[in-house]
């Protein structure tokens, strides 16, 4: 599972068990790793991606069930800063130039989709390069956001779904409109799954309004 979905579908099984004698074994992070992990040979039944290109490759190379690929969630990315009394005064995504600013932390866009998004929103700002050595790269979004809350980071791009389940940042702005591609979360059972109709069935609750009210909750839109 996509780091960023860590609270949310936690809380989606735990309503779904209480219906279904299943037992969930998640591994959360970047959605680049995980489908590496995929190809060499991991035992998963399912992924939900937070970004179309790792599931993009996935099927190229036939590791999906035909016809089990959906959109699920939307999400947003937002720059944030540490909170409190001691936060820094950003104001807006050219701030990020600025002498006081000194560390950015993103998502590795090699592997973390946020991260992918958060570079494509620096390009087209025209920040990327003079930013360069400021840059702080994280394994994921959810490492991004605790060098942010510990002021390790002065700054740093993340999902709006991760910044507003921690009192220890605030949201400074939401990337423009069309500064990066859509946050799309897509959602498939993987093809060497021996669970095939359990796995269809959970992939259906994914979409039930029961899901789809814990989704909006934790501030994700459904696609």
């Amino acid at each position: 599972m996509a780091a960023s979905l860590q609270d949310s579908i936690t809380e989606v099984e735990a309503a779904y068990k209480r219906d279904h004698a299943v037992e969930f074994r998640n591994n959360f992070g970047a959605s680049g790793t995980l489908a590496r992990e995929i190809e060499e040979g991991a035992p998963v039944d399912a992924l939900i991606s937070a970004g179309a290109k790792p599931m993009d490759q996935l099927e190229r190379e036939g590791l999906l069930v035909q016809g089990s690929r959906a959109d699920l969630l939307r999400n947003a990315l937002v720059l944030i800063a540490p909170g409190g009394l001691g936060g820094s005064d950003l104001k807006g995504f050219h701030w990020l130039a600025g002498k006081s600013v000194r560390t950015v932390a993103l998502g590795d866009p090699e592997s973390v989709p946020a991260g992918q998004y958060a570079k494509q929103t620096l390009v087209s700002l025209h920040l990327y390069d003079a930013l360069q050595s400021k840059i702080v790269l994280g394994k994921d979004v959810r490492q991004v956001l605790t060098y942010v809350e510990t002021g390790d980071a002065d700054a740093g791009l993340v999902y709006a779904t991760d910044a507003e389940i921690s009192k220890k940042v605030r949201i400074v702005a939401i990337a423009p409109d069309g500064s990066h591609d859509p946050i799309v979360y897509p959602v498939a059972q993987i093809r060497k799954s021996n669970e095939d109709a359990a796995v269809r069935e959970f992939i259906a609750f994914l979409r039930s309004p029961a899901a789809k009210a814990i989704f909006e909750r934790h501030g994700f839109r459904m696609a």
